[in-house]
């Protein structure tokens, strides 16, 4: 995928007849409604429509020859050497054609250009990470002075990935997976 950040800024074209690239504000209601079915099974978290504009930059998608959303994801960063890869989605259409791969190469490529060492997952999809490098971590390993900054986020997925009681419900089920990059 992209070999540079200013690859990935400009958006990186696939053999597979889609191209992947930073999301806009114009792509976060395509965004929202791929996910959505996620959402009501219980595989991804909602999020607002605003906590979703809030977070565009956060967010990748893969995009067909139409510049139709076909596929997101989304790269949040916990701490100076670890991030998160979440609200990843592609569409039942465009599954087994390689887009989600295109789309966790993209975030790995922009993590690295960020610095980041470490990624971190929530997922049911354990086969489709393992064959990226992730592998199930079940405890929590971050220094202590570390952990006691993160416990000070507001924000879900750092409760998810410190496993604190609050956020079980939503996870259950779903296993804790590392990659060191």
């Amino acid at each position: 995928m992209p070999s540079s950040p200013s690859d990935y800024a400009g958006g990186v074209a696939t053999d597979d007849g889609f191209r992947v690239r930073p999301a806009t504000t114009g792509d976060i209601r395509a965004i929202s409604a791929l996910i959505q079915p996620l959402v009501e099974s219980r595989v991804l978290l909602g999020k607002d429509l605003v906590v979703l504009f809030e977070s565009v930059q956060e967010f990748t998608v893969a995009v067909d020859n139409d510049d139709r959303v076909i596929g997101c994801g989304a790269l949040h960063v916990f701490w100076e050497d670890l991030g998160e890869i979440r609200t990843l989605s592609v569409s039942p259409d465009h599954t087994h054609r390689g887009v989600g791969h295109a789309l966790i190469d993209a975030l790995e490529a922009r993590a690295v250009s960020l610095g980041l060492t470490k990624l971190f997952c929530l997922t049911f999809e354990v086969d489709f990470f393992t064959s990226h490098g992730f592998a199930i971590q079940p405890d929590v390993d971050v220094e202590p002075d570390v952990y006691a900054e993160l416990v000070r986020s507001p924000d879900e997925g750092v409760a998810e990935f410190l496993d604190l009681a609050r956020v079980k419900p939503n996870t259950l089920g779903n296993s804790r997976m590392v990659k060191n990059l």
